[in-house]
């Protein structure tokens, strides 16, 4: 197995278990009286990122790996993990307002207001380029950042709606 093929293994079991813990998150949150918004564009967030990780795949699972932009990437995932420690049980890959909790403002929050849209962003970019794949890190950074103009939109809606809260 090539170490392209090892770090795509890693990024796609990583990508699984945050649905399974985003699932859960959800179903809890839901449980106690949230509601989810903006729901209609979700397929198509999540069929970005699978097709992103598709084209890795096919075109990236024996490429060489450029280690300077595997190390940024890795970096990355410190930082997903603080905002997923940050959010805590909140974290999900849905839009969920639960009425009357306070909009979170510790951790990475303090500094930027959706920082794991950066995060992801990022690794969009960094994951093919460390891959030498640049055409799939253009497109797929274009694409996300439709779907984030469209998930901002629904979200700030959501945050005006619950009086900014979250």
């Amino acid at each position: 197995m090539s170490a392209a093929a090892i770090i795509l293994s890693l990024v796609t079991l990583q990508r699984l278990g945050e649905l399974v813990l985003a699932r859960h998150n959800t179903q809890r949150l839901l449980a106690r009286g949230a509601v989810e918004i903006g729901a209609g564009h979700y397929p198509l967030l999540v069929a970005m990122h699978a097709a992103w990780l598709i084209a890795l795949w096919i075109y990236g699972h024996d490429q060489p790996v450029d280690l300077i932009l595997l190390v940024a990437f890795v970096g990355l995932q410190g930082l997903r993990c603080w905002v997923l420690v940050t959010l805590g049980q909140r974290w999900t890959t849905r839009i969920i307002v639960l009425p009357g909790a306070p909009l979170v403002a510790d951790g990475p929050y303090r500094y930027i207001a959706h920082p794991n849209y950066v995060v992801v962003a990022a690794e969009i970019a960094l994951l093919p380029l460390a891959l030498h794949l640049p055409w799939i890190a253009l497109i797929f950074s274009a694409l996300n950042a439709a779907v984030l103009a469209i998930r901002i939109r629904a979200e700030s809606h959501a945050l005006t709606a619950s009086g900014g809260q979250a």
